[in-house]
């Protein structure tokens, strides 16, 4: 492995079409000789959020981190560190499973709901792989440009980022889900 992808961000091409990673945004955490860790930014998990919002009296959205580990609850964090357990993924925001901290900082109004994501599952890549997909032509790397990682996100910033990106990604934008029926 000759370089990272860590703190990119994974434009699903419409060759993924029927699956989780059908024009996915995926922010990768963590890609070295081990792997990919990452976490979809733009698919809304409606099972999930409705059990959180079964506990809070306030209303939170839930996303599909991925296919792997569904059980496992991921929060992306903007502002401060209120747990010694994280993975910075920039000098603004941190990654974590701390689900007993964070959900205390909330209600104790150390962090703004608004400031968190959650995430259920995640995206993995064994050795190799996600160098191999991007070989493929099934992701476009793009590096982060000014993206609030903490916001309700959904399809449209698929589609907004193939736009910004332009040329033949501006085909892909405007192209159906089904790409059979272009």
């Amino acid at each position: 492995m000759n370089h990272s992808y860590k703190g990119k961000i994974l434009i699903s091409t419409p060759d993924i079409s029927g699956d989780i990673f059908s024009r996915s945004v995926v922010l990768v955490i963590e890609h070295n000789e081990s792997g990919a860790f990452g976490l979809i930014l733009n698919k809304k998990n409606s099972q999930m959020t409705s059990k959180f919002n079964d506990f809070f009296d306030f209303k939170i959205e839930v996303y599909d981190g991925g296919p792997v580990e569904n059980d496992k609850v991921f929060f992306i964090v903007k502002g401060p560190k209120v747990t010694e357990v994280f993975t910075e993924i920039t000098d603004e925001y941190y990654l974590t499973e701390d689900i007993e901290r964070i959900i205390n900082a909330v209600l104790s109004n150390e962090l703004d709901i608004h400031n968190i994501k959650i995430f259920s599952g995640y995206s993995g890549w064994s050795p190799n792989q996600l160098d191999t997909e991007v070989q493929r032509k099934l992701w476009t790397v793009v590096d982060v440009y000014n993206l609030d990682y903490t916001l309700p996100n959904d399809q449209t910033l698929w589609k907004s980022i193939m736009q910004n990106l332009g040329g033949e990604f501006l085909l892909w934008a405007n192209s159906p889900e089904d790409i059979s029926l272009n």
